[in-house]
């Protein structure tokens, strides 16, 4: 009589196994995702979109006022780079130090309440001092990169304005974005405030140039 061994099925079994394996794989990726601070990731990025504007139109406007008194590209280039180099470095010095005193003060509050395991997430005033020059000095390039081929003098101040015009939209447009802000008006806001800086700084340069202060 054959032995009629029926084998135990087990494809159920494997196919809940693979299910549950799935599934925790899924649950520790939403796990990790909470735990990725987004709102500090925004704000290192509007901080790095603010610190180039804020490069582009003082540099710009720099630019600006020189030329309003000289026809000369390699005063206007040297007084662009010149703003680059001093603006990149203020704001690297301005950051660390804002940042340093928000370390030390949050490091404090951690030894008092004994959370010294929590030390990796403090600011980094290294980094930010970093990131806020590297910011300026892109918006800054900007303009720079614009006049530095142009030879004619109407022509170099007309391209440095269209250039930091289209700067100026991307850069308000970014901020609106990621500080979740209308983007229109924001960037609207931007572009005119950015015009009015360059064309003041113009207006008044020419001014006391011609009044021989």
């Amino acid at each position: 009589m054959a032995n009629n061994y029926i084998q135990p099925f087990h494809g159920a079994d494997e196919e809940t196994s693979s299910t549950s394996k799935t599934l925790g794989l899924d649950q520790e990726a939403q796990r990790e995702e909470k735990g990725f601070d987004y709102a500090k990731r925004a704000q290192w990025l509007r901080a790095a979109v603010l610190g180039a504007n804020d490069g582009l139109l003082s540099t710009a406007s720099l630019m600006m006022g020189v030329g309003a008194v000289s026809k000369d590209v390699k005063t206007m280039m040297l007084t662009g780079v010149a703003g680059l180099v001093a603006g990149a470095c203020s704001m690297a010095i301005g950051e660390f130090v804002s940042v340093y005193s928000q370390y030390d003060i949050e490091l404090s509050q951690m030894k008092r309440e004994g959370k010294m395991d929590e030390i990796e997430k403090l600011p980094n005033p290294y980094y930010a001092a970093f990131a806020s020059a590297l910011a300026f000095a892109l918006g800054a390039g900007v303009p720079l990169l614009g006049a530095a081929f142009v030879k004619s003098y109407k022509a170099r101040l007309g391209v440095v304005v269209a250039v930091v015009t289209l700067a100026l939209i991307v850069f308000g447009d970014l901020a609106a974005i990621l500080g979740k802000a209308p983007r229109l008006k924001s960037t609207l806001r931007v572009l005119i405030g950015g015009w009015m800086a360059m064309a003041v700084t113009f207006g008044l340069t020419k001014l006391v140039d011609h009044i021989g202060v």
